[in-house]
């Protein structure tokens, strides 16, 4: 419940939270919202290797300006892929100097690297991703059942976490030609929810603890509510694609809608919203997985590559629909923040003593037009360009530091490497005082 109150931060940490003032160095006027810092567990920034597509510089400038201030890197599409301690290091190394956010990484399951999975671990990564169909990039090949089993054994001894890309090539067909429904046939919701199927009873049998990615099909929903109610260590993620956009009103030949699993109909969107609010679903992230102009603005679908640049907007789109639904930002706003970090097993998303000072000014009401140019992408791309949004980030702050305005861009890169049970800080004493009231 939103309440006004003073937050005072020493070092980069919040150090108290008391009564509001209007004299604290910053105050956050009543028309605006203060809010943690977003956490997106779900990005690909493709540096090294694929930089042309989106970078750590751009990747976290965009992420800062949708009020995200910690981000977790898949394994791929960059190069070399996260499988190895050595390719994490080349990573880390690209990495360097370039951050608006603060950032973490997720390694990769391939046939390959099976056995060795707790080298990652050891290096630092959060978890590992496998696929169960083809990824789209031959050098991070995709993973059998059995192979998925084994996985997560190696990973049970650990407690290490395993997330999946929960298709099966078995499901898949060919698709071709600019018709976006056509597109979606291909990619059938008993594709996700047999992959979904197989992951629960690997996991049921060994132990581990596993996660899977942009869920899509609500038919997987029961499978996952049943698994919990077990006690199946299980969590689940969607993404803002999932939720906004309706297949039916998706204009044909636009590669900028394309992603895998696809967006599905209304009346799938319609139960993914329940599993949002019945807590089934964990965590609400944007899978940002863009790509050059010649790679999406192809009209034929069966070559445009997919995926959706989202991680600048996850929280305007969503709210804009949550509105339209009702819901208030309270109910949305734990699966941006204390969700995915919470999967992440990363201290971030809430405003308590102690907690990074990782903070967002957030307006509510501001209502605009997205238009290409307010993205900082490396390339604008975005299926809500054109589109009336409600919400808007006026400023961000990193480790208590405001790196990010609506106005100004971004002001700084002061963002760090995360990693799990870590805390980082910075010195300085600044103190945000805010009198908002529940938008």
């Amino acid at each position: 419940m939103f309440r006004p109150a003073t937050i005072r931060i020493a070092d980069g940490t919040i150090s108290g939270i008391g009564r509001f003032t209007d004299q604290a160095d910053v105050v956050v006027d009543d028309a605006h919202v203060l809010i943690p810092g977003l956490v997106d567990s779900h990005v690909h920034f493709n540096e090294p290797g694929r930089t042309s597509w989106e970078g750590f510089a751009t990747g976290t400038a965009a992420a800062a300006a949708g009020g995200v201030t910690t981000v977790v890197d898949m394994p791929l599409n960059s190069l070399p892929v996260t499988t190895s301690p050595a390719a994490l290091a080349a990573k880390r190394e690209a990495a360097a100097g370039q951050l608006a956010t603060d950032l973490a990484y997720w390694g990769g399951a391939v046939p390959e690297n099976l056995g060795s999975l707790g080298e990652l671990l050891d290096a630092g990564v959060v978890g590992v991703k496998g696929f169960m169909a083809p990824s789209g990039i031959d050098e991070f090949g995709h993973l059998s059942g059995a192979q998925i089993e084994a996985a997560l054994s190696e990973l049970a001894l650990r407690d290490g976490l395993f997330i999946a890309h929960a298709e099966f090539e078995e499901f898949l067909t060919e698709a071709a030609g600019p018709v976006f429904t056509d597109f979606v046939a291909s990619r059938p919701p008993e594709a996700e929810i047999a992959a979904v199927r197989v992951v629960v009873e690997a996991a049921r049998r060994t132990g581990a603890r596993a996660h899977i990615v942009h869920v899509s099909a609500a038919g997987a929903l029961d499978l996952v509510r049943q698994a919990k109610a077990d006690g199946v260590r299980l969590t689940i993620e969607t993404c803002p694609h999932y939720l906004t956009l309706d297949a039916d009103a998706v204009p044909d030949g636009e590669g900028r809608y394309k992603c895998c699993p696809p967006v599905r109909g209304r009346a799938n969107q319609d139960a993914l919203w329940d599993g949002v609010l019945d807590g089934t679903i964990d965590a609400i992230v944007s899978d940002h997985s863009p790509a050059t102009a010649d790679l999406k603005n192809v009209s034929d679908l069966g070559v445009a590559w997919g995926g959706i640049s989202g991680v600048q907007t996850g929280l305007a789109s969503v709210w804009t629909e949550a509105r339209r639904r009702g819901i208030d930002l309270e109910r949305i706003l734990p699966l941006f923040t204390t969700g995915p970090a919470a999967i992440v097993r990363l201290s971030r998303g809430e405003i308590v003593r102690e907690a990074p000072a990782h903070l967002a000014v957030f307006d509510p009401d501001a209502e605009y037009t997205l238009g290409a140019d307010d993205l900082h992408y490396r390339n604008r791309l975005s299926p809500w360009v054109g589109t009336p949004l409600r919400g808007a980030i006026r400023e961000t702050y990193l480790h208590g530091e405001r790196v990010y305005t609506r106005d100004e861009g971004v002001l700084a890169r002061s963002g760090r490497e995360v990693f799990p049970h870590e805390q980082a800080q910075l010195s300085g004493y600044v103190e945000l005082g805010t009198g908002i009231a529940s938008s």
